[in-house]
């Protein structure tokens, strides 16, 4: 551990790791011609087609967590860039189905070798992607994930208590 995270908050350790890979993906993929937010849009999307599912792009911002309006963003950026299509969905006129081009699976899967990599080298003081640790990690993760995160919650509750 380094120093200066001995005492540091858990908060600030999930933020700091956060901006870490933020940052080395977003210059992993940049040869690639491709941003962190981007290649997080196809590389979802990528995994979603490959069950057979064609998202909306609200399915997508669900997915990602990133907000629709960011991903309609990136969607027409990338669709600018002949990686994928986005076309009216046939049930709901309102929503747009995202498809990537077979430029745009070729490019994600390169990315996805990429950021492969990076995750190996992330996870190795874990003993590496398939150690136990880092299934427990993953799981710890994907529990603090799942945990509501209200901002207005707390307040509500300070209120009650001073009632």
């Amino acid at each position: 551990m380094s120093k200066g995270s001995e005492k540091a908050t858990p908060g600030f350790l999930v933020w700091r790791l956060s901006t870490k890979w933020r940052v080395a993906v977003d210059r992993a993929v940049t040869p690639l011609g491709l941003t962190h937010a981007q290649y997080a849009l196809v590389a979802s999307l990528y995994g979603m087609q490959r069950e057979g599912e064609r998202p909306s792009q609200r399915r997508l911002a669900d997915h990602t967590g990133l907000e629709p309006l960011y991903v309609s963003k990136l969607a027409r950026s990338l669709e600018t860039a002949g990686l994928l299509e986005r076309t009216r969905d046939p049930r709901d006129p309102r929503a747009v189905q995202l498809t990537l081009t077979e430029q745009g699976r070729e490019k994600t899967r390169q990315a996805i070798d990429v950021v492969q990599g990076l995750l190996q080298q992330l996870l190795a003081p874990l003993g590496g992607l398939d150690s136990a640790r880092t299934r427990e990690f993953t799981r710890d993760l994907a529990t603090l994930l799942d945990a509501p995160l209200d901002p207005f919650a707390l307040n509500s509750e300070s209120d009650k208590e001073q009632s």
